[in-house]
């Protein structure tokens, strides 16, 4: 469950509560019993390496195609011989 910052308004107490994503019952303050709000605060994800952009997954060109064999192109997609090959 995620721990979320809370300010009462009537003390102006600030405190830490463990909430589900869904619970709407109201948040009262521990300390004077009056009405609560939830603060917002910035969420600190610092990315920092290679592999975040897509700039840098790949690294130059494309890779280069395999040859292909001359025998494979003398034949048809079942490896039958088309005509005239022959």
């Amino acid at each position: 469950m995620p721990l979320y910052e809370y300010q009462c308004m009537s003390c102006s107490s600030q405190f830490q509560i463990r909430r589900g994503f869904h619970d709407e019952s109201a948040v009262t303050c521990p300390r004077c019993q009056g009405k609560a709000r939830r603060m917002l605060s910035p969420v600190s994800v610092i990315f920092k390496g290679p592999g975040f952009y897509t700039t840098d997954n790949r690294k130059g060109g494309s890779t280069p195609e395999e040859p292909r064999d001359a025998s494979s192109s003398e034949s048809g997609a079942e490896g039958i011989p088309m005509r005239g090959t022959m």
